[in-house]
């Protein structure tokens, strides 16, 4: 037996009144879910870490489908990372891809600019006249080990009150690494990635952020020491903030498959990383779930974990993954997953609230279902959670008060 929203006397709403009425006057009569099943309105997401590969890599993914894709799974806005072809580096370089965004986007697409001309790391990119049409800078891909060169974006971007988002990655220590340096890598003669490249960076650019003044955001985060040292920089006072991602939070490198499916950078690490970046989330160390969706064409990751290209698709399985596994099992609770989802993110990027933006997605969290890659949206389908049994299917997503995405209730 199916009912209209409006009939479902418990009906739960975990957004702002306007919102909820907004709903309801407008969509509600339309939308049927089965009279047990359990739906909430809750503010639209925000992903700050999207690679979307267009300009330059269309054919991984384009900005029409990587927005559509986030439209589907109740994302309002997302931040397009600069890794493209040609990198955004200048106005004129950023502006094929706001021109592109303008066409195509039926959400707010918010690119990055590159940190260095080219992502080569050698020469400081044209921040301030791309600082009107970012909402940062970021060499996310390469680490920048030049410290000199760190600690002079930071001084430029602090003048232009733009923030540094770091991809914090030492190069030198990677040695050819390309999964965790665990116990998988260990057992099955993979070379594996330390995470000394991942927080000795970090440690030197919280050094250089305090130097500087610079607000400084860090990206991905995936080991109990980068989380120690944001958690203690913080406690200093200092102006930082972090991201993680669903599969740092739900996998361990004793998960992983000999399949390009898995590979990502940073890696999956060891079951105490991720107890540590779970602490992190109920601590306010870390403050956002980020997807780092991060597509490829079939082709590239179909060489293995040795060989194929490093990065997952990860719009349309962030939230049901993390309402699955960390919601329903206890260990995060539904407003925290608002606040690292939603609230926070808007917050650190200085975007108004999903309620004066009328920025919503109705949600029934008891829809259950299998992850099938063949049905996303996204050109990339590589994703670790393919087969996984999941709750939560996004009805509508309403964004600036239009409706980009209207699913079925099944």
């Amino acid at each position: 037996m199916e009912h209209s929203l409006k009939a479902i006397p418990d009906y739960n709403s975990r957004i702002h009144p306007n919102c909820f009425q907004d709903f309801q006057s407008r969509f509600a009569s339309s939308l049927t879910v089965s009279s047990d099943s359990n739906v909430m309105i809750i503010p639209s997401f925000v992903d700050v870490h999207v690679h979307l590969r267009e300009p330059g890599f269309f054919y991984k993914e384009t900005i029409k489908t990587g927005a559509q894709a986030a439209a589907k799974s109740g994302y309002s806005h997302i931040f397009s990372m600069p890794n493209l072809k040609p990198v955004p580096d200048s106005y004129e370089h950023l502006k094929e891809q706001l021109d592109i965004i303008k066409r195509d986007a039926r959400i707010n697409v918010l690119p990055y600019g590159s940190i260095t001309v080219g992502e080569k790391g050698q020469v400081l990119s044209d921040l301030a006249a791309m600082a009107p049409y970012v909402v940062g800078f970021s060499d996310d891909g390469i680490g920048l080990n030049d410290e000199d060169l760190m600690r002079k974006a930071m001084i430029t971007a602090k003048s232009l009150g733009l923030p540094i988002v770091a991809h914090c990655e030492d190069m030198s220590l990677r040695a050819g690494g390309y999964i965790h340096d665990g116990s998988y890598a260990k057992a099955h003669g993979h070379k594996g990635i330390c995470s000394e490249s991942e927080w000795q960076p970090i440690a030197r650019d919280l050094r250089l952020a305090a130097e500087t003044g610079c607000s400084y955001h860090v990206c991905h985060i995936s080991t109990k020491e980068s989380v120690d040292l944001i958690r203690k920089a913080k406690a200093a006072g200092m102006d930082v903030t972090c991201e993680t991602a669903p599969h740092y939070l739900i996998l361990t490198d004793e998960d992983l498959q000999e399949d390009g499916r898995f590979k990502m950078n940073p890696p999956i690490r060891s079951r105490a990383d991720r107890e540590a970046l779970l602490e992190g989330l109920s601590d306010g160390a870390i403050d956002m779930i980020a997807t780092d969706h991060a597509p490829h064409s079939a082709e590239e990751k179909s060489r293995g974990l040795k060989d194929s290209a490093m990065g997952i698709t990860g719009l349309e399985t962030a939230f049901p993954m993390v309402y699955t596994k960390l919601v329903r099992t206890g260990i995060l609770t539904m407003e925290q997953i608002i606040r690292l989802m939603s609230e926070n993110p808007r917050k650190r990027f200085h975007l108004p609230p999903a309620e004066e933006s009328m920025d919503y997605a109705v949600w029934e969290l008891s829809a259950s279902y299998t992850i099938n890659p063949d049905t996303f949206v996204s050109l990339g389908k590589a994703t670790p959670f393919a087969g996984e049994q999941v709750y939560g299917r996004c009805l509508l997503n309403v964004v600036s008060g239009q409706p980009v995405w209207k699913g079925e209730a099944k």
